[in-house]
């Protein structure tokens, strides 16, 4: 049986003008094969509110900063284990929504982690998710922005 080391995490849909969302292209350190697409946000200190957390995340990782009034509630809740760099997580996961009409993204806030297993970073639109042979996360991202962006 699995030991999973629980997390809570926060992460943002964050979508331009266009209607497409910002993913980053990841490769697991401990899997070097394993890569996959995924939205800005991260792990949350242990009291730490998941829209503060948000905000700080996306401030360290594409050079957005926004008070957390304009990420309002989380749009989607999962919890998902997953492993990466040979540990497994339990991880519960809030996703807010911000929309920008544009925004060009600075990663000089990564750290460490970051820098060694985000290789890119895109924005896709819907169409090109459902269309795409490449892995992303959550599964069920092109549904939950059908859903907020009104899309369904």
């Amino acid at each position: 049986m699995t030991e999973f080391q629980p997390r809570r995490a926060a992460r943002v849909l964050l979508v331009d003008g266009a209607e497409r969302v910002l993913l980053f292209h990841g490769v697991d350190p401990g899997r070097p094969e394993h890569r996959y697409w995924f939205t800005p946000g991260g792990g949350l200190a242990p009291d730490e509110p998941a829209v503060a957390g948000a905000v700080r995340e996306l401030a360290e990782e594409t050079g957005l900063v926004r008070p957390a009034v304009d990420l309002g509630k989380p749009v989607f809740r999962e919890t998902t284990e997953f492993p990466f760099d040979g540990v497994w997580y339990r991880q519960q996961q809030e996703f807010f929504l911000l929309r920008v009409a544009s925004w060009v993204v600075d990663t000089a806030g990564f750290d460490e982690i970051e820098k060694d297993s985000i290789i890119d970073h895109r924005w896709w639109s819907i169409a090109e998710l459902e269309r795409t042979k490449e892995r992303y996360y959550p599964d069920e991202l092109t549904t939950v922005l059908r859903r907020v962006l009104g899309k369904d």
